[in-house]
Order: C-alpha cells, then structure tokens, then sequence
C-alpha cells in the first residue's frame, strides 16, 4: 500500500485531488447553499454537445465543450433572473438540448470516437503536470474572486432577493460564479468523470451540512471531507483493482449515510 505512493502518477493523481477539492467545495457550497446542485448536471451534459460537435468539425473538443458549457450556464442564469423560466425548468432545457446535439454529431462523426468514454467516466490517475497546473492557476483565479467579493456571494447564496434590495452586485455575481461552475467542469471531467465531478459538487457538502449551516465552516470542512474521501477511494483502487472514480462516488456515499446516521443518533 505505501509502495504505490512512490509512483509518479499517484502522487499527480493526489496532487490533483486535492487541487480539485478546493475548487469544487468553493463551486459546491455555492451551488448546494443556492440550490442549484442540477445544474452542475445540466452543464456537464451540455458540454456533451460541445464535444460531438469538436468531433464532427474536426476541432478542439475541449475549446468546443468550453464554450457550450459558458454559453448553457449564461442562458440558464439569463432565463431565470429575467423571470422567463424558473430555473429547475431551464437547466432540464440545457441538459435536454446538449445531449441530443451531442448524440446527432457523434452519430454523423464518422469512425468510432473512442475518447467519449474517457470524457464519461474518466480516470483521475491519468492527471499530468500540466493539467495540475492548469487546475492551481483556475483554483487561485476562483479564490481570488472569492476573497473580493465574499460578502456579495454570502448574501447572494442565501437570499438573492435580498440581496438585490440591499443593490449588490447580483447579476455580475451570479453570471461570475455560473461561468466558473462551467469551466471547473470543463477543466475537470476528461479526468474525473462525469459520475465523479457530480458527486464533488454535492456530496461533501451535504455531508458539511449535517454538521454545520456556516457557508465558510461548511466550505472547509467540505473540502476536507472531498480530500478524505478521494484519497480513501484511491487506495482502495489500488487494493481491489477497479475504476477509482467508482470507488471515490462509493465513499462520499458512504461517509454521508454514516453522517446522517450519527446526527439521527445524537439527535434523539
């Protein structure tokens, strides 16, 4: 088991980890306070548009995948601060219409597009140095953000009404944060999955929630709870030799029923 920590790969893999925890408990606590956890689905499914259309036009499927993801996450916000649409309804819109643009071009690409599953199911193991770069400088950009408009994004997370009687910044602060959910996404589901970046986006922070309601308690303590997790899965992996993305869901699933059992227990 200690052995396998000498290997290159798995230390890149951790290293990325717990990069990608950081930046989705700051993503995650947002999008669980504002009850916005579908549309993390939504844009990972509307950038499935983005890809089979790289493929079909024989261009950058990640560039492509980008810009589906921005324009899906500006047009659910758009739709839903206008009134339009509420915004359950306009992220079922976006989900709807990515996969079926994706379906159509991967079905008209011709050939067999093996690097779609990768982009499904992913494999944390596979990080290279310049994706952790990638991954420090984006988590650094969100922090920063973060730390200049922290009082903004409290009171928007909370109560966007509110928020927009009190003349905060809440249409600027809502297409930022919706644009950096849309590119976490895209910096990160050819690594770890579709099924994987889900459950970073909501799992360790509703485990964060049982134990406190505190948007900054709960977004340390989520990243805590991601990196456990991530780096138990892992290990697993190593043990029982299947996908570790798998095994890192199984864990945060785990670790949130356990959660719930404890406070159902002191509780009563």
């Amino acid at each position: 088991m200690i052995e396998i920590l000498q290997y290159a790969f798995f230390q890149k893999a951790l290293a990325g980890v717990a990069i990608i925890s950081v930046a989705a408990a700051i993503i995650g606590t947002y999008i669980v306070t504002r009850r916005l956890v579908a549309i993390s689905g939504g844009i990972t499914h509307a950038c499935f548009g983005g890809l089979g259309l790289g493929y079909f036009a024989g261009v950058n499927p990640v560039a492509m995948a980008a810009l589906f993801a921005i324009g899906s996450s500006a047009g659910v916000e758009l739709l839903s601060s206008r009134g339009k649409m509420r915004e359950d309804s306009a992220i079922a819109v976006v989900w709807a219409l990515g996969m079926a643009i994706g379906i159509i071009f991967v079905f008209l690409t011709p050939g067999y597009v093996p690097e779609l599953n990768a982009f499904l199911f992913g494999n944390v193991l596979t990080i290279s140095s310049a994706d952790l770069w990638v991954f420090a400088g984006f988590t650094v950009v969100l922090i920063a953000f973060f730390a200049a408009f922290r009082r903004d994004i409290l009171a928007i997370a909370f109560d966007r009404d509110f928020a927009q009687v009190m003349n905060r910044p809440v249409r600027f602060i809502s297409y930022a944060m919706t644009v950096f959910v849309a590119v976490c996404i895209v910096l990160t589901i050819k690594l770890v999955g579709v099924m994987l970046l889900m459950s970073m986006l909501a799992l360790p922070q509703l485990i964060a929630e049982t134990f406190c309601r505190r948007f900054q308690r709960m977004m340390v303590i989520s990243a805590g709870i991601s990196l456990a997790c991530s780096l138990g899965g892992l290990m697993l992996s190593a043990v029982v030799n299947v996908p570790c993305s798998a095994l890192i869901v199984m864990v945060m699933v785990g670790a949130y029923i356990l959660a719930r059992l404890v406070t159902s227990f002191h509780s009563r």
